[in-house]
Parts: structure tokens; sequence; C-alpha cells
């Protein structure tokens, strides 16, 4: 079971949310931390690493000794990497997505690529709980590779909590690709509203089962749970205003750990979201 924990927007505690969750299982659990501009959850699990890796993506090099500077590279490229002038190549690997389209139609074989680091993995342990996350260098725009490189240690025998960054982005899109539920952390209140309602149609692009976890109810009005029912999305857990809940966040203590009766709550939704899978999966 894969079960992503996302959000259309920051701050929604979707990271409290994703730890409690992970904390709540017994045994054979992973969480991944895709969120890799901004890593976190290693704030409240505290693992110890015993994995480090850089990740690299490849990005085109020119030699001009033996290129005519006839454009091709730069009339394939979709996403604007090179640039032709009469005399000179311009490369901008920000802007690489390493397709490879421009050293293999390069007609005097003029490009080949190169290894540029974009950032680094880390595994490890938290207790029982398998931990990865990745960290984006700074400066670095293509958080995607990234995302796939920590993607690719989920073990298919073990339940699997992917914490996503917020959001609708490329990111987003490839953090919750292959999961079989979505949990949406939001709150309500008109910009939770917004934003849920984003996360909540690229889930139904993607095909993605998804329910939503309401946090901080209390505040805000009742617009969310309208739309919920509206769109036939399930609310399948409230987390109420509270400043001791809020006293542990800021203190990098989960949910579970420091109010050990929401425990149970969370052992129901994970259930719940298995119930809404199995049903997808049938369908």
């Amino acid at each position: 079971m894969i079960v992503s924990v996302a959000s259309g927007k920051g701050g929604t505690g979707k990271t409290l949310v994703a730890t409690s969750l992970a904390l709540s299982l017994d045994g054979g659990v992973q969480l991944l931390d895709c969120d890799v501009e901004e890593p976190n959850a290693h704030i409240f699990l505290k693992p110890v690493f015993d994995r480090e890796e850089a990740v690299a993506v490849l990005v085109p090099q020119v030699d001009e000794s033996k290129c005519t500077f006839c454009g091709r590279c730069a009339d394939v490229c979709a996403f604007n990497a090179i640039a032709v002038l009469p005399k000179k190549v311009m490369v901008f690997p920000e802007l690489c997505h390493g397709c490879g389209a421009c050293s293999y139609l390069c007609p005097e074989e003029a490009i080949c690529e190169v290894e540029k680091e974009i950032g680094v993995l880390q595994a490890g342990h938290s207790g029982q709980i398998e931990f990865v996350h990745g960290r984006l260098n700074i400066g670095e725009a293509m958080a995607v590779p990234l995302i796939r490189k920590v993607k690719e240690l989920i073990d298919p025998a073990q339940t699997a909590i992917v914490d996503v960054s917020p959001g609708t982005s490329c990111p987003v899109v490839e953090a919750v690709r292959g999961s079989d539920f979505c949990l949406l952390v939001t709150e309500p209140t008109p910009f939770g509203l917004n934003d849920l309602a984003l996360a909540v149609e690229a889930m139904k692009k993607l095909d993605i089962p998804c329910g939503v976890l309401i946090n901080r109810a209390g505040v805000g009005d009742d617009t969310v749970e309208q739309y919920c029912r509206d769109e036939d999305v399930p609310v399948l857990l409230h987390i109420p205003l509270d400043t001791d809940i809020a006293r542990l966040y800021s203190r990098g203590t989960t949910l579970v750990d420091g109010m050990p009766e929401w425990r149970p709550a969370f052992q129901r939704l994970f259930r719940d979201m298995c119930d809404i899978a199995s049903v997808g999966q049938t369908r």
C-alpha cells in the first residue's frame, strides 16, 4: 500500500499528519519525504542515516570544434535549454530535462552528456520505520529526478507513506504518481478550499483515489465540508485547532508521540484509506 500525503497549499500540517500516520502503524513501514526542496519529516522522526548518495542528471556539453552551429539542437529542445548563436552555443543546464534529444540528433556528433549533481539522497531508520528523503541543492530547479530517485527505494512488501510537497506542480505529480491513495490535508479557510479544489482535480486527472483530512477544524466555516460533499470526496478525519498541538509541532514532536490518544484515530484513518483504495482497484 502506497499512501501519499499531499496538500494544495503549504502550512496545513501535512508533515505532522504523515509522520503521525507512519508511527501509528505496526511494522513494515517506510516514510519517504519527497518534499525535496524543503524536507522536514526528519525533524519529527529524527532518523539515523546509514546511506547517502549524490543524485545527478545528464546535461549537454557541446564541443564547438565539431559544431557547425546549424541550430538543430536548439530546434529539438522543448525546454529552451540550448541557444545557438552564429558562432556560439549557449547551454542552460537549469532548464535541461535530460531527454538526450540534442545529443542524439546532432548531425556532427558534437554534443555529449555529462553529469550535473542536483542533490543528495539519504536513507536510514527511525526506530522500526525505514526513512528516506532527498535534499535538492540550493538554486536547482529540477526536483523531479531527485523525487524519482527517492521513490526507487519503495519496498512493495511494506506500507509506504510519501510526504509530498505542497501545490499541484510537476514535483507533486511525480511524488503522488503510483500511489494507491492520496490523503489531502487542508484547513477550513477560503485559501484552504481554493487549493484543495486544485488538488482534488489533479487527483481525478491522475485517477488516484483521495480523501480529505481537515486540520485546525473549528476555525473558518463549513465551505470545505460542503465542497467535499458536493464532489463526493470523503472527509476521513478532523484535527481541531488546539494550542497544545501547535506547541508539539513547534518542538518537532509528532502528534501521536505528544498525544498518544490520537494513535487509534490514525489507525482507523489508515483502514479507511485501504478500504477506499480497494474499492477503486475493483472498479
